[in-house]
């Protein structure tokens, strides 16, 4: 089969690759469509992945064609959307039912083959089944989904809380959308690109800027990082009103650092937490993805062919569009949408 594959940081390569063979619990999905992410290009840099090469891949669904011999319950042709974690069950945190925080935490797309390819094998216990009016392509934005409904479990949210999102892409949008959902009475939209700003407007945010002093609000209930960029987060700390909560969910760089006023967060009930990939979330976004909370067709800015793999990548570097999507095996025509 042909797949992307990562062999050293910046370079990535179709190639031609063994047909993958399910274990006994696994399935073999032929790949409809998968979303780029920051995390892949953590990995195209030479980080994140424990070892080159891999292809990447871990927001996707397809067609199931093959099955292990132990799995009776999805027969092939079920069309699936599939949880890209692999946490090993056994270690404290998984005990405790924090599998998200597993100390052998391991990925679809990081760990083991991804979704960049013809083919990948999945756990069948990962793979959600997809109602008929779902697209394919589309549902391959149920995995960061799972992620925004992860992050406002922690967040708790409460009815009518004014809302400050940094960050206007996927992941700032999807939050945007959740943030609507459960009943904010307002949400801004902090980011640099007008072109974003403009999509923020378009899914109905309260007001969308550059800089939060563009706002006449001066502190929020919630304030939610999307960006992982330490000028927007040393920022967006300082926005959190009195008794409020700032989410960390985008992914900082490592060597990334703030500073914290420790008196103010006591004095004043601040809330400073973080939300790490998927907690008993996917089923979850993979229902609310089926009532229409996303629309695909305002994310899904360019879907490109296999083929053009690199293309792709070098899009989401540049920032350009909003979810990028390789399509391995379509079942529409690959289009550039704005």
């Amino acid at each position: 089969m042909k797949a992307a594959l990562i062999s050293a940081p910046g370079r990535i390569e179709l190639e031609t690759v063994p047909d993958p063979i399910p274990g006994p619990r696994e399935v073999v999905v032929q790949i409809a469509a998968a979303g780029i992410c920051g995390t892949d290009l953590h990995i195209l840099a030479g980080g994140f992945a424990p070892s080159l090469p891999v292809i990447p891949g871990h927001e996707f669904a397809g067609t199931v064609v093959a099955t292990g011999k132990d799995i009776k319950h999805i027969p092939i042709g079920t069309r699936v959307a599939a949880d890209p974690n692999m946490p090993c069950h056994e270690c404290s945190y998984c005990r405790i039912g924090r599998s998200n925080l597993c100390e052998q935490w391991a990925a679809i797309g990081i760990h083991a083959p991804g979704a960049m390819a013809e083919y990948t094998t999945v756990p069948a216990a990962n793979c959600v089944v997809l109602p008929d009016h779902v697209r394919l392509e589309d549902a391959a934005l149920i995995e960061p989904l799972s992620c925004a409904v992860r992050g406002y479990d922690v967040l708790r949210a409460r009815l009518a809380s004014h809302v400050l999102i940094y960050g206007a892409g996927t992941m700032g949008l999807m939050m945007l959308q959740l943030a609507k959902a459960t009943g904010a009475a307002s949400v801004d939209v902090v980011d640099l690109n007008e072109d974003r700003r403009c999509t923020a407007v378009i899914l109905g945010c309260t007001n969308a800027a550059a800089s939060a002093d563009e706002f006449s609000r001066h502190g929020w209930d919630i304030v939610i990082d999307a960006t992982g960029n330490a000028k927007a987060i040393q920022d967006g700390l300082g926005r959190v009103a009195k008794g409020g909560t700032f989410l960390q969910f985008g992914v900082a760089d490592k060597d990334a650092h703030v500073t914290i006023d420790p008196h103010r967060i006591y004095h004043e009930e601040i809330t400073i937490t973080g939300s790490m990939a998927v907690l008993h979330s996917f089923d979850r976004a993979a229902e609310l993805f089926a009532t229409g909370v996303l629309p695909a067709e305002i994310l899904i800015s360019h879907r490109l062919p296999l083929t053009r793999v690199a293309e792709a990548f070098d899009q989401f570097k540049a920032g350009s569009g909003r979810k990028i999507q390789v399509l391995p095996t379509p079942t529409q025509k690959a289009v550039n949408q704005t």
